[in-house]
């Protein structure tokens, strides 16, 4: 596992900008623990789990303010057709339709190509439905592109959120979802139950959303 220095608590150590403080503040009074370390790249993945309920949006968002994190995030398209679609776009949202999946992911991988700062937050179970498989999209587009994979986690057992662990996906799918499940199994969910299972799908379709 790659990791750079800790950047741990920082809202007490030093000035930040009004934005950073809200977010750490606001996480503190819901008595939530974060923590952010930098990233090894300028580019990069970041994967979160588990993903079982709409409060895990307004945790990583306030930890997203807190961490300055710049970081773009996938959702269905028909959320950026609500009202609150402006505010999506505004938090670096980027509309999925995923009754057209082809070439998503090779899009991606263009996009990537084309910007020399880009952080991709993406919740691998697809759903906050229980699922026995996490989408494989990220995984493929780490071992293309030899970019970083941050694991990234808002834990209810222990009321912390964070991204401060990265990885660089091996090509060894056994191997790399091993890691990754060992980093994993102590993160809770606020719906345990609905916690997916940590293994890629079967199929290999390089041309699907993540």
């Amino acid at each position: 596992m790659e990791k750079s220095d800790l950047r741990e608590d920082f809202y007490l150590y030093g000035p930040k900008s009004l934005l950073q403080r809200f977010g750490w503040r606001m996480l503190k009074l819901l008595g939530w623990t974060a923590s952010s370390r930098e990233p090894p790249e300028p580019r990069g993945i970041i994967i979160v789990y588990p993903h079982t309920s709409n409060w895990d949006f307004v945790y990583g968002v306030l930890f997203k303010f807190a961490a300055a994190m710049q970081g773009r995030f996938l959702a269905k398209e028909s959320l950026f057709r609500s009202p609150l679609g402006l505010m999506f776009r505004k938090l670096g949202g980027i509309p999925v339709d995923r009754r057209s999946p082809q070439g998503f992911i090779s899009r991606l991988l263009e996009e990537f190509k084309s910007q020399s700062s880009m952080w991709l937050v993406i919740t691998v179970e697809g759903t906050r439905a229980y699922t026995d498989h996490w989408k494989s999209g990220f995984y493929q587009i780490a071992v293309a592109s030899h970019l970083p994979v941050a694991l990234g986690y808002i834990d209810y057992g222990s009321r912390s959120v964070g991204v401060d662990t990265y990885v660089y996906m091996t090509g060894d799918r056994d191997k790399d979802m091993q890691l990754i499940r060992d980093f994993y199994q102590d993160k809770q969910g606020r719906r345990p139950e609905l916690a997916g299972d940590i293994r890629l799908r079967e199929k290999k379709d390089a041309s699907a959303a993540p």
